[in-house]
């Protein structure tokens, strides 16, 4: 997984009026738990706010005071009216230790369904994982080119050695379904080859009775 930065300025007082100055200042109020001791402590929303608004997982090497401590988001706080993003609680990581996770699920490839006509339906944006870190890809990768109209990718196709997906293993990631004026290549082979065939033996009909 990516690697980004950030520092981080201690908080020695905690609650709502001094959570209000920590905003007032371009800051926003954090929480660091998961180590020996939580420590509270303030961000730069410019900074950090270019981060959360993509589909890309990050771990976060924070910049405590000198002290830096790897850690991933287990919590965002929004503003209800303005969306602003109002507290963070980070998850300190522990070398070696499992944590649960989404990883943006990513489909790559031309469908052969789809160019038949056929529907996408894709039932995931995210995939729930537990696994180290350290060892966990930027996102899960599905390749759909295959995919013909009827066929289904669920959890169970997914490979990730590194992880495992924590969803029902018969969920449908993705698949193609029907769709009106859609034909599937494998189909329509299938109905020429049985015209074919059924041309050639009236044919053959056709010459045994001239030969009576």
């Amino acid at each position: 997984m990516k690697t980004v930065s950030l520092s981080g300025s201690p908080r020695e007082n905690v609650g709502k009026k001094d959570a209000s100055l920590v905003r007032a200042e371009g800051k926003i109020p954090c929480v660091l738990y998961g180590g020996e001791d939580q420590k509270h402590f303030s961000i730069n929303y410019i900074e950090f706010n270019k981060y959360i608004y993509t589909p890309d997982v990050y771990i976060y090497q924070l910049d405590l005071n000198g002290t830096k401590v790897n850690a991933i988001i287990r919590d965002i706080q929004f503003h209800p009216v303005t969306d602003a993003t109002i507290h963070v609680d980070f998850l300190e990581l522990v070398e070696g230790k499992q944590v649960t996770m989404d990883l943006p699920l990513r489909l790559s490839g031309n469908s052969i369904g789809v160019r038949n006509g056929g529907r996408l339906l894709s039932n995931f944006r995210r995939v729930n994982i537990k696994g180290v870190p350290a060892d966990l890809p930027d996102a899960v990768e599905v390749d759909i080119s295959t995919l013909r109209i009827g066929q289904f990718i669920r959890v169970e196709d997914l490979k990730l050695p590194s992880a495992t997906i924590l969803h029902n293993p018969n969920a449908v990631i993705v698949g193609v379904k029907m769709a009106r004026g859609a034909v599937d290549d494998d189909a329509e082979a299938g109905e020429e080859g049985a015209e074919g065939e059924a041309a050639e033996g009236s044919e053959e009909a056709t010459e045994a009775k001239a030969e009576d």
